[in-house]
């Protein structure tokens, strides 16, 4: 097992950066190894941050202005080679649909309820890291 699991935290939100990171916790289940969070508020920052490697997984705040959640996911599936499974944060389940036109593997609402978000990054995370292995 890897020492520790890297998620990238896309949002223009302080606040809901900081949701996701409370929900996770220091690791999402206890059969994955720890995670540090890359913190991302502008679509240049995430781009940067993927070109340079090592993320395990990318959480993107469909409701971030001006750059999506949506179109930033759709956009890195067509632009990064082996990208990272991608967890969106969606305003309305009515938008779950939104989620599968941008590729997303998953795709919670917010605000982030603890629990389903963990379960999601746990599941994300498990299959990536399976795969680097």
């Amino acid at each position: 097992m890897q020492a520790t699991a890297t998620v990238l935290v896309y949002s223009d939100d302080s606040g809901t950066r900081e949701q996701v990171r409370l929900a996770a916790g220091l690791r999402p289940a206890a059969d994955l190894p720890p995670v540090e969070f890359l913190e991302c508020a502008t679509l240049p920052a995430v781009l940067k941050a993927l070109d340079e490697g090592g993320v395990d997984v990318c959480v993107l705040d469909g409701e971030s202005v001006p750059a999506g959640g949506m179109g930033v996911c759709r956009q890195i599936k067509d632009e990064i080679f082996n990208c990272p499974p991608v967890l969106l944060l969606m305003g309305r389940p009515q938008d779950a649909w939104l989620a599968t036109w941008s590729r997303a593997e998953a795709a919670v609402t917010l605000p982030v309820e603890p629990v389903e978000f963990a379960d999601s990054l746990a599941a994300l995370l498990r299959r990536r890291l399976a795969v680097q292995a």
